[in-house]
């Protein structure tokens, strides 16, 4: 949004003369890896004899008046000095964030930052820890300044306006949501021809902070009704509900999936009224970070959720924890492109494909990309697609709005039908340069989300949640099977036996025995794999060991088997009524055999490489 403002006729202020004192070059590194370079000056003359600066930020020269082809009108930020926020990563305010948003935002068009010592709206670093203690017991920021004998903002934009001046500069383009910071520089002869708003950085901490500016400064803050950090039933009360509570909203789905299965696998992709279910219930915010109104659940909550879901529908289940797990790596990318995705609510709809890896060349602003991309999970329900591309020998993630992408229909398969895996293709599309990232970044322990969320599952490597989605849906299924076939053993006459049940048959107990006992060593590993990812991502570093990754993909991998053949012995032991297409046990079966081909699970490949992590002769596959 840009605010124009119409020409003042008010009589500017007289500004004394301010001089550049020096100016060097200094490369810019934020936390979240982003960088560029800035050319710092300094000055003299001005008028509260601070040592303010201005920091000149990419093409800026370009930005400067230039008679010859009218005059510019570059693009500038006033930013108040915030070492808590700045340096120390607070998030009892925005001002680190909106630092960071600015550089980046600035040095995209050319022109200037200026970082003023105005600590605490210009009451000092002191006071401004005493505001807080006020705020703590109730006092809003302006309140706690008026009751510490400051006024409520003491900062005055007087050596703002010079620098500018002594660089040349005298009509701008405002980065700021404060209307006193354009108010000030107009009365001091500064004409702007745009007021344009920061992002919303919000987190947990600072709703009443940024609330009391909106309500009683009038910043330009499109808030939340409470702190929760967006839109959604749950972000609008700010309720997060506990693993417990997520888990019963996700058993209460059942009997509804399972009504809905048959349909769901004649769709190919999930009913709309089960994808209305699954987000007022919440499941595609377990893993999104609390700051952009997700729950911030880890491992245990994200497993057991994709688990019980494949008691009612596999496809579901395979579908919900694909696309939950990438509103997780879109958390993981920087900043803007986090305001971007999340600007609609805490969990934005997003396939992911890496097979086979697109070619992408490098254009100005960004990368031209093509390919063909595979086994987009989800994609019939997303806004958007992240895929994998190489850039010579560097392998990057590309994020794509869908509508840019063309949809092939190839997903006509034997199980796993309603998760709509469509392929993707694009020939030559032009994708911004921050919307890629180097994967061996985004996948890593240290990625730029996990140092804007102290949510700890951001530290998890990403092939630790990938991993877990086969197995997980493999294990629910089973436990599904067993029990439509303790149920039709109960019932069921088998043709030319003595017995009135399947059940009285001493075979069939044998074989709902063993069935039994492959489910129970099928949640073993799982449950063990669980313990170790657990244990690793809640440590954050350094990452797991190749001893612990081979441990925990041989367990995934074991439980898969064994959940596999529970579901082939009791298939085979239930009657060819089963392979009617309405009956939940050939779709079951269906399901589960094409999991097993999953590289996740595919059995062959991980014994070789987990066998040599354990052994500590080191993976030849780098993936794993």
């Amino acid at each position: 949004m840009n605010i124009a403002f119409e020409t003042i006729a008010a009589q500017p202020v007289a500004l004394p003369a301010a001089t550049v004192r020096s100016r060097v070059t200094v490369p810019l590194r934020f936390p979240d890896g982003y960088a560029t370079d800035a050319v710092v000056l300094t000055f003299h003359g001005l008028a509260d004899d601070k040592e303010h600066l201005l920091l000149a930020l990419g093409d800026w020269e370009q930005s400067l008046p230039d008679p010859a082809r009218g005059y510019g009108a570059p693009l500038v930020r006033l930013h108040s000095e915030c070492l808590t926020g700045d340096v120390f990563g607070s998030e009892r305010c925005d001002c680190g964030p909106q630092l960071r948003e600015a550089v980046e935002e600035i040095a995209a068009v050319g022109g200037f930052l200026l970082y003023l010592r105005q600590e605490g709206r210009g009451i000092g670093l002191y006071s401004k820890l005493d505001a807080y203690a006020l705020q703590d017991a109730g006092f809003d920021t302006y309140e706690a300044n008026l009751a510490l004998g400051h006024r409520e903002d003491e900062r005055d934009y007087t050596a703002a306006a010079q620098m500018l001046a002594a660089v040349g500069v005298t009509t701008v383009r405002l980065l700021s949501n404060n209307p006193d910071k354009s108010a000030q520089l107009i009365s001091l002869g500064i004409d702007i021809t745009a007021q344009i708003p920061t992002g919303v950085h919000l987190s947990p901490s600072n709703f009443r902070y940024l609330a009391a500016k909106r309500d009683h400064t009038a910043h330009t803050l499109d808030l939340p009704r409470t702190g929760a950090g967006s839109s959604g039933d749950a972000a609008t009360s700010g309720a997060i509900p506990s693993p417990d509570e997520l888990l019963a909203r996700v058993d209460a789905l059942i009997p509804r999936l399972r009504e809905r299965a048959e349909e769901t696998e004649g769709l190919r992709r999930l009913p709309d009224a089960t994808m209305a279910e699954l987000t007022a219930a919440g499941v595609f915010r377990i893993l999104a970070p609390k700051a952009v109104g997700g729950f911030g659940m880890g491992m245990e909550t994200y497993a057991n959720v994709i688990r019980r879901l494949a008691r009612g529908c596999t496809s579901t289940a395979w579908t919900v924890g694909h696309l939950a797990e990438h509103v997780w790596m879109l958390a993981r990318w920087p900043r803007r492109v986090q305001q971007e995705v999340f600007a609609n609510g805490p969990a934005p709809m997003a396939a992911a494909s890496g097979a086979p890896l697109g070619t992408a060349e490098k254009v100005p602003g960004g990368y031209s990309i093509s390919g063909t991309w595979s086994f987009a999970s989800g994609v019939m329900h997303s806004e958007w697609a992240l895929l994998a591309v190489h850039d010579g020998d560097t392998r990057l993630q590309c994020l794509v709005p869908v509508s840019e992408l063309e949809l092939l229909d190839v997903w006509h398969t034997a199980g796993l039908r309603g998760t709509g895996s469509n392929d993707l293709e694009a020939h030559s599309l032009f994708v911004p340069g921050y919307r890629t990232l180097d994967w061996s970044l985004l996948v890593a322990a240290d990625n730029p989300g996990s140092r804007i969320h102290p949510d700890p599952i951001m530290h998890a490597p990403v092939a630790m949640l990938l991993n877990m989605v086969a197995p997980a849906a493999a294990l629910g299924a089973a436990e599904y099977a067993v029990e439509l076939f303790r149920e039709r053993m109960m019932v069921r006459k088998v043709k030319n036996t003595a017995e009135n049940r399947q059940a009285d048959s001493p075979l069939a107990q044998a074989r709902f025995s063993q069935a039994y006992g492959l489910l129970a060593t099928a949640r073993l590993h799982w449950d063990e794999a669980l313990r170790m990812v657990s244990a690793s991502h809640k440590r954050r570093l350094p990452p797991p060991t190749d001893e612990e990754r081979a441990a925990y993909r041989l367990s995934l991998a074991l439980s898969g088997v064994a959940s596999a053949e529970a579901v082939q012995l009791v298939a085979s032991g239930s009657g060819g009524s089963i392979h009617r297409l309405a009956h939940p046990l050939q779709r079951i079966q269906r399901d589960v055999n094409v999991l097993g081909n999953h590289p996740t699970v595919s059995i062959d490949p991980i014994l070789e490489q987990a066998g040599r992590g354990l052994l500590g002769l080191g993976f030849t596959v780098p993936s794993f």
